[in-house]
């Protein structure tokens, strides 16, 4: 089994938990949260930038729930969920300075460790109570959640209540909306009924699918499908955590021959209506809900001159190096 430097496997699926305890924790997101603010204050970071990239003009500096729907859903709108990087030979950086250039100043996207970590940013710098958690997410082919926690999501607490906020999964499993921390309560999206339950500490999401109808007959059996109504995403614990502990996962999800991102290329993003989804040459459009309780999947196939016009005009993404799409042997559904 690989393992990263510098970490501990521990049997409480926590396999890359960086050495220290709680208070450590607690002073690294303190000096982490005075480094965003030297970043910020000294104009190398910028939330009004921010907002103009997620196209967000109705900040009126209220801390209360509607702002962060609002926050999330341009955010998930305008930034795509995507690995491009991987298959034009750059790296994925952690580094927060790094990541809002990436985002903000060159209008691309990032996986789930870059752009919950600018939405963390974002949102702390205005204020909100936020604190980055590790998921451990599911993988339907081999019917088990990761050994590792491969997944950074946010929680966030306004009026003595707790929110999962997640602007990092991509595909038709993104929320539109913050989930209230609540065990077994469903909480019907656009996208899907989204479900969270514990269990002994641990904390699951679960999704309830509508079926769905391929447009494209030669697509119906593709390896893309989700063909599951009820759909476990990820587990996740409270436990805080910093992006530290991210950095290792962070390296061996870009490099690893195992590793679904370096297995496809892809990019998602959300519309008002649905998610576009492009992996390797083949480009999907899903419209949630089109009719009697069931949503539309249409597909095509791209040719390679086709992408780099599809990424501009769709994703609105210029890329600055070569694309090598990509389509391997990893599961990996839209």
């Amino acid at each position: 089994m690989w393992m990263p430097k510098g970490c501990l496997f521990h049997k409480d699926r926590s396999p890359w938990t960086r050495r220290g305890d709680r208070s450590d924790k607690l002073d690294y997101k303190h000096l982490l949260n005075e480094q965003m603010k030297k970043l910020t204050n000294q104009g190398i970071m910028n939330i009004e930038a921010y907002f103009k990239r997620i196209g967000y003009k109705n900040w009126k500096n209220k801390l209360d729930l509607e702002t962060l729907t609002d926050i999330l859903q341009h955010q998930i709108r305008a930034i795509p969920f995507e690995n491009l990087n991987i298959h034009c030979g750059e790296a994925m950086e952690l580094d927060l300075e790094a990541i809002f250039d990436q985002i903000v100043r060159r209008n691309r996207g990032g996986w789930c460790l870059q752009v919950n970590h600018l939405l963390y940013w974002a949102l702390t710098t205005i204020g909100f109570e936020t604190t980055i958690l590790g998921g451990y997410v599911y993988n339907t082919f081999a019917d088990k959640y990761s050994n590792a926690m491969i997944h950074l999501l946010l929680k966030v607490a306004i009026d003595g209540r707790e929110y999962i906020v997640d602007a990092g999964f991509g595909r038709s499993y993104q929320m539109w909306q913050p989930l209230e921390l609540i065990s077994g309560k469903d909480q019907p999206q656009v996208p899907c009924i989204f479900r969270l339950r514990e269990e002994e500490g641990i904390w699951y999401l679960d999704q309830i699918r509508r079926e769905q109808y391929i447009a494209n007959e030669e697509f119906l059996n593709s390896d893309l499908l989700e063909m599951n109504n009820y759909r476990k995403i990820y587990s996740f614990t409270l436990e805080p955590r910093t992006i530290e502990d991210f950095e290792s996962v962070n390296i061996y999800l870009q490099e690893s021959p195992a590793s679904v991102f370096t297995s496809k290329s892809f990019c998602s993003l959300q519309t008002p209506e649905g998610v576009h989804c492009l992996v390797g040459f083949t480009l999907t459009y899903r419209r949630f809900n089109y009719k009697d309780n069931m949503d539309l999947v249409e597909f095509k196939t791209l040719k390679v001159e086709e992408i780099e016009e599809e990424l501009k005009s769709i994703f609105n993404i210029s890329l600055e190096k070569k694309l090598v799409p990509k389509h391997g042997d990893r599961f990996f559904t839209i």
